[in-house]
């Protein structure tokens, strides 16, 4: 004997309903993730504001916050780099309001204890220009550079992998890096260079953070849950419409 059941039992649309809840979780999840991205970032800019008025320390004892795991990410510095005018630099992809270029990449060498070098990103040369900064290996002179820590972004699925033969870097592979360029012991973060390294090469622009700062994830946020919003209306709608036949 077979069992009857009710009509709106009968209708009720399963795969509608599996649909809707995968892509209400997925909505809602971008939701709650551009709010922690809000959070991150209306940090950041506070942060970057703060060091606006920072005066530089020297990178000694910062540089020893890091090996107790303290955060000194966006933190004014002062070193001492010899013979940085003229040394070695990689190259790494960037693009700023002015098109696109690379950022010039070089090692400084530190006295230590924690680390014995770090890499400093000297700043941004536009595509067009080919010509880059003179390379002496026997330049012993001081360069008083003043900078901020910043840590490496991590590369993304959709990131280039480094052509390290080529010297076409899209990624800050500090352990690479500091390979290539013969540095030793790195630190695991990056100097962004406010200071000129290269007085004869007025094409390098030292450009130590982004030069605009979007903060739209307040509006990201609302669209995804909008749009769960409007997506659990159309169900409704559609559950309306079938159990009333």
């Amino acid at each position: 004997m077979t069992a009857e059941f009710p009509a709106a039992v009968r209708r009720f649309p399963i795969g509608l309903t599996v649909a809707t809840v995968v892509a209400l979780a997925m909505l809602v999840g971008l939701g709650s993730w551009q709010v922690q991205r809000l959070a991150w970032k209306q940090a950041l800019l506070a942060r970057i504001e703060t060091l606006k008025a920072a005066s530089p320390v020297p990178i000694g004892p910062v540089l020893s916050r890091l090996v107790a795991d303290q955060d000194v990410d966006l933190t004014r510095v002062s070193v001492t780099c010899i013979g940085l005018v003229h040394a070695p630099t990689l190259e790494l992809f960037s693009v700023r309001d002015t098109g696109a270029g690379v950022r010039l990449i070089s090692a400084c060498a530190l006295p230590g204890p924690d680390f014995r070098s770090i890499l400093v990103d000297r700043g941004f040369v536009q595509d067009v220009v080919k010509d880059r900064p003179a390379v002496d290996a026997n330049d012993t002179s001081p360069v008083q550079l003043v900078g901020v820590l910043r840590k490496p972004d991590r590369a993304t699925f959709v990131t280039p992998p480094n052509e390290v033969a080529a010297n076409h870097w899209y990624s800050r592979d500090v352990p690479a890096m500091a390979r290539t360029l013969g540095a030793q012991a790195p630190a695991p973060i990056m100097l962004m260079a406010e200071t000129q390294t290269a007085p004869d090469f007025p094409a390098l622009m030292p450009a130590p953070l982004p030069s605009e700062i979007s903060n739209r994830h307040l509006e990201y946020a609302l669209t995804w849950f909008g749009l769960a919003v409007a997506l659990a209306g159309v169900y409704a709608a559609s559950l309306w419409k079938i159990w009333k036949v």
